[in-house]
């Protein structure tokens, strides 16, 4: 399995991956959702705004994450993780996990110093991701499941309390999405 940043020219691949792997697991309805919101990005989202990565074997992209800025006022630079997909043939590998901390890894090195993620808190404290609440770090929607709201400090072990509020990339920025 090779880990990389993706290729523009990747986009239908990406996009058709998120779509088959969402409507396996969720329904064609999510599959559709999901692939424009991952449309959206690479098609709308300003560059340094936008950070996806993939995972390829035999040449097939088997996974792909996306991570986009998140704005708040006290001007901590940071991301959020999401969406994750992993091809349905290859779940249960640890692609997911690897694509995720090869991710991360690359946004530390970038400078960035928080990552934030909106999911399962089972899968994603497995790359150290721990659960928080909206005083901590506030989210740019209203949370139908604030159970999910997570995060991990990329510069040290506590994350401090961030006040303001905080905005998402424009394709994230729909309440049905949170």
């Amino acid at each position: 399995m090779k880990l990389s940043t993706y290729n523009p020219n990747n986009a239908d691949k990406i996009e058709q991956l998120f779509i088959k792997t969402f409507s396996d697991s969720e329904g064609q309805s999510e599959g559709e959702v999901i692939g424009h919101l991952v449309r959206e990005f690479m098609d709308s989202t300003d560059v340094n705004d936008l950070h996806c990565f993939i995972a390829t074997e035999d040449e097939q992209i088997i996974g792909s994450i996306f991570f986009t800025r998140m704005i708040f006022e006290s001007g901590i630079n940071a991301f959020i993780l999401s969406p994750v997909a992993t091809h349905t043939d290859h779940q249960g590998k640890g692609v997911g996990q690897k694509l995720i901390n090869f991710g991360l890894t690359a946004l530390k090195e970038n400078g960035v110093e928080l990552a934030i993620t909106y999911g399962d808190p089972n899968f994603y404290s497995k790359v150290g991701f721990s659960v928080i609440t909206e005083q901590v770090v506030p989210a740019p929607q209203k949370l139908e499941q604030p159970e999910g709201w997570l995060a991990q400090s990329l510069v040290g072990d506590e994350i401090e309390p961030i006040t303001g509020k905080s905005h998402c990339v424009e394709a994230l920025n729909k309440p049905e999405l949170w």
